[in-house]
């Protein structure tokens, strides 16, 4: 049995329905039948209001609510089209576009459904960099005059890890915001996104100098005189010059530091699964951890925690 759709016609028969949404989103919560979140009862029926009632302990559980779909005021079809859409944009979205696309009503509510679903875009769990990874800060930002070096000023410091594929060329990227380039913050964000025993490649700032310490294998590669072209870490600079581009391009630089986080993970997703030949597979993944991520509030959306 096919799990999603493959075109824009078979999505369009798929989920021509609020009943058909709802059942996707049923399917995907409890792929091998309903389990009571209370007493794990599997004997439930369906009630008119569109929940579960549990046949053990009497509670009834609505589809949407423990996903980013609750307490929607929107039809599911409006937030499947929406999800389809992101999906089939290589290049993203911004919130201006999706308004149009699906003649939302307000700028806000696409807005604040983007975010929503950049959110959703990071899978619970998901696994670490590993083998060789390579790793190295840059700003993101405005031109800040006075502040060479790792002093930022009102940019934004994005650790980027790249992990190198040889002949391949790149693997999987994780792109971090944090709050210095000391030490104790380099090795908790590497800790974070490299698997323990990998090879850490890096330039020769010392703020790496621990990682030996915490379990990874340290190479460092620096600048010499002899070679004063040697870039240490090409891979990082190549994915950190796409993704500003990204930025530009797409979001017209018009991205918040705060927010900078979120549009970093969808940056994320989208590379990462740049080599997908079926956009329906992308709207599954999506689909898969937006009904598995904790509810986001409207009050929420505030900024991505360092």
């Amino acid at each position: 049995m096919k799990e999603f759709p493959e075109t824009a016609l078979e999505f369009q028969d798929w989920f021509r329905s609020e009943e058909a949404c709802r059942d996707y989103i049923i399917h995907m919560r409890w792929p091998d039948g309903f389990r009571c979140p209370q007493c794990a009862g599997r004997k439930a029926w369906f009630t008119k209001h569109h929940r579960f009632h549990c046949a053990s302990c009497g509670r009834q559980t609505s589809a949407i609510v423990g996903t980013i779909f609750q307490d929607t005021r929107q039809p599911l079809r409006l937030w499947f089209q929406a999800m389809w859409y992101v999906v089939n944009q290589k290049q993203g979205v911004n919130a201006l576009g999706l308004q149009k696309a699906l003649g939302l009503g307000s700028y806000r509510t696409a807005w604040t459904w983007l975010h929503k679903l950049r959110r959703a875009m990071i899978r619970p769990g998901r696994e670490r960099l590993a083998g060789i990874v390579e790793v190295d800060e840059t700003l993101v930002g405005g031109y800040s005059p006075g502040k060479p070096g790792r002093s930022h000023g009102a940019k934004v410091l994005v650790l980027v890890g790249v992990e190198d594929r040889g002949k391949e060329g790149f693997g999987r990227i994780r792109l971090k915001v944090i709050a210095d380039a000391s030490g104790p913050t380099l090795e908790r964000a590497v800790e974070e996104m490299v698997e323990p025993g990998s090879t850490v490649r890096t330039d020769g700032w010392k703020g790496y100098n621990g990682l030996a310490a915490k379990g990874f294998h340290h190479d460092v590669v620096d600048r010499t005189e002899e070679e004063p072209g040697t870039d240490p870490t090409p891979l990082v600079h190549r994915i950190a010059s796409l993704s500003k581009r990204w930025l530009l391009g797409t979001h017209h630089g018009r991205v918040e530091s705060v927010q900078l986080g979120y549009y970093l993970d969808e940056f994320t997703f989208r590379f990462n699964r740049r080599k997908s030949r079926s956009r329906g597979k992308l709207f599954y993944r999506l689909m898969q951890q937006a009904v598995e991520i904790a509810p986001v509030q409207n009050r929420d959306l505030k900024g991505h925690n360092l």
